[in-house]
Order: structure tokens, then sequence, then C-alpha cells
């Protein structure tokens, strides 16, 4: 049997439909925008596509099996909270997070203006350092549902290693 490795990457991607609103949550934070993300928790899409990263790497299952839509306990859920659960059976299985580089996929807003805050508050929640988080966004160029601002959606992918203990 070949030893095992001491590094890991972990993909994760999430999708949310958009509909009217006063404010759209990416990230942990609020952006003020006219339209929002629904879903049964609080529908970030960034902070459920970390979460997917992490327990994916760590081959710890996913999103959808630690906090199924069918669970009322998750209706309207802080995200945060899903991803600091996701962090903490990463961490128990003896993982440390590297870096991640994650993509916003939305026509508007623009994430550039809150790309630093939002990056502060994913570091935060992971209490990793400010530069082991990256974050882009690309729009939909008018075309499909990012395009037309029916849907927005996100991707990370995470790097992990195997924390020695002393």
């Amino acid at each position: 049997m070949p030893p095992h490795s001491t590094i890991r990457i972990g993909l994760g991607h999430d999708t949310h439909r958009l509909g009217p609103g006063s404010g759209l949550v990416l990230g942990g934070i609020t952006i003020p925008h006219d339209r929002q993300a629904l879903g049964h928790s609080d529908a970030d899409v960034l902070l459920h596509a970390i979460t997917d990263a992490l327990l994916g790497a760590a081959a710890l299952g996913d999103i959808g099996e630690l906090f199924p839509d069918t669970d009322p306990a998750n209706k309207g859920r802080d995200s945060a909270e899903m991803l600091q659960a996701a962090l903490d059976r990463m961490a128990a299985a003896g993982w440390g997070i590297v870096n991640l580089d994650c993509v916003i996929f939305a026509q508007r807003p623009k994430i550039l203006p809150h790309r630093l805050r939002i990056r502060g508050r994913i570091a935060e929640i992971l209490r990793i350092d400010l530069e082991a988080v990256w974050l882009k966004a690309k729009t939909g160029e008018g075309v499909g549902p990012i395009g037309t601002e029916e849907a927005i959606a996100a991707e990370c992918v995470v790097l992990l290693e195997r924390i020695e203990h002393a």
C-alpha cells in the first residue's frame, strides 16, 4: 500500500438562483444589491463552495450531508457556522489549510470593491492569514443564467496539508 499523502486538493462549487432583494450574502458579508440569492440557508454561494472544498479534500463528505436542506434547523442558517463546522471536522482529522483560491460568477454586483472585506472575513472564519485566501470574479458576459442575473455561482480550490502533532 502506498504511503498516505501529506497534501490534498479539494474543489467546491455552488450555484443559487437570484431573486428580488436588498442584499447579497457573499463570503460572510452582505453586499448592498437589488437582488439576493435564494436558498434554504442564507444562500452564501462562496462559503458553500469553500465548505465543500474543505470537506472534499479531507474526504469528510459534503455540505448536503452535514446540513441537509430537508432539516428545518438549517432554514436561514448562517453559512459561516457551516464552514466553521467543516473546518473543525477537517482539523480533527489532522488537516490544515495551506491556501484557497476562489471565483465568484456574477454579472452584478462588481466584486472588486468588496474583495478585501470578503477575503478578510473568510480568513477570520478559517483562522488563517489573509494572504492564504484569494478571490476573483467573472461575469457571464450577458450569457446564460449568470449573465442574465438569474443565478450566481462560486468555485473554490483548497490545498490542505497533514498537520504533525508534537
